[in-house]
């Protein structure tokens, strides 16, 4: 590493201590490959540039930075900023509008970098475009930011709705989490109104007011888990379907947003769910359970899985 210059070091130095407040002189110097000594050096030359860099004696001491320090603009690697434009054009965000947020963002941050640090991601962003999701909704940023906020600070909130009908409606709610699943943006929330747990499509909240009053977050919470749950419960069309097999032969082919899988005294196991869709749940997501199973319940679901069996049949005409 004798090639890589005294400031550049130093620039990894306080990389270092931005990233691991309290970070020892043993520590530092181990991550820069020098010795103490020298990792001493380098943060004489940060204080030496009035980069305001504060050190504790004893066992748990360690180099932190001061209050009021103005940084570089950023240090990035290539492999950085390429991996940043990769993440922004997997989430479907048009990266090259400069009218898009992120779009924005993204090119502000690229043209600060160093050229040879930002040519790849520059080049990547311009050229390479991704094919959105079908059933991938953006939300409001400044919704999605008010609700951002609610959540840190543990404040009620009231929520203008739309429904899917396109019907108005308001909620008084604790915002617990916003969980981003396969392209669209949830809040997971506990309702007044219901006095349940609740999950709300962002893109369809139309206003978020900020009130007084707090909430305590449950102290178990998964939000990612309760999601994935709570979008399988409270639909219009029940939902039964049993089968012969154990149930740790189907569980890995059943997603959690089907419904509840529970053993059966037989030795199978069922499904017991909720869906507003039964086409979807029988021409899509049963479909592909390659096992042979029984629909004892809703009527509408039996008659979507007729109709997708009948249709099926017909092909081979």
């Amino acid at each position: 590493m004798s090639e890589i210059s005294p400031t550049a070091r130093a620039l990894r130095a306080l990389d270092m201590l931005q990233g691991r407040p309290g970070i020892t002189a043993a520590e530092l110097a181990q991550r820069l490959g020098v010795t103490e000594r020298a990792a001493r050096r380098y943060v004489a030359i940060l204080r030496e540039a009035d980069i305001p860099v504060e050190s504790t004696r004893g066992p748990y001491g360690g180099y932190t930075l001061g209050r009021g320090l103005r940084l570089p603009p950023l240090v990035f690697s290539a492999t950085e900023a390429l991996g940043l434009v990769m993440a922004a054009l997997d989430s479907q965000h048009a990266v090259a509008d400069p009218d898009d947020p992120v779009g924005s963002a993204l090119g502000k941050i690229l043209r600060v970098l160093p050229t040879n640090v930002a040519r790849q991601a520059v080049t990547m962003r311009e050229t390479a475009r991704t094919v959105p999701e079908r059933s991938s909704v953006k939300p409001d940023p400044t919704v999605t930011s008010d609700l951002v906020a609610a959540v840190a600070a543990q404040r009620q909130v009231r929520l203008g709705y739309r429904t899917a009908a396109g019907n108005a409606r308001t909620f008084e709610v604790d915002p617990w989490s916003v969980v981003v699943r396969y392209g669209r943006w949830y809040l997971l929330c506990h309702s007044h109104h219901a006095d349940a747990l609740r999950t709300f499509r962002i893109d369809r909240i139309t206003e978020v007011a900020l009130l007084e009053e707090t909430f305590e977050l449950p102290t178990d919470l998964d939000p990612a888990a309760e999601l994935e749950a709570n979008l399988g419960k409270g639909w219009e069309h029940e939902t039964h379907v049993v089968f012969d097999l154990p149930i740790a032969e189907v569980r890995p082919w059943i997603r959690p947003t089907l419904g509840d899988l529970r053993e059966r005294p037989d030795g199978g196991c069922e499904l017991v769910g909720s869906t507003s869709n039964p086409q979807a749940y029988a021409g899509e997501w049963l479909a592909g359970v390659p096992f042979a199973f029984t629909v004892v319940g809703g009527e509408e679901l039996r008659a979507a899985v007729r109709a997708v069996g009948e249709r099926m049949l017909q092909s081979l005409d």
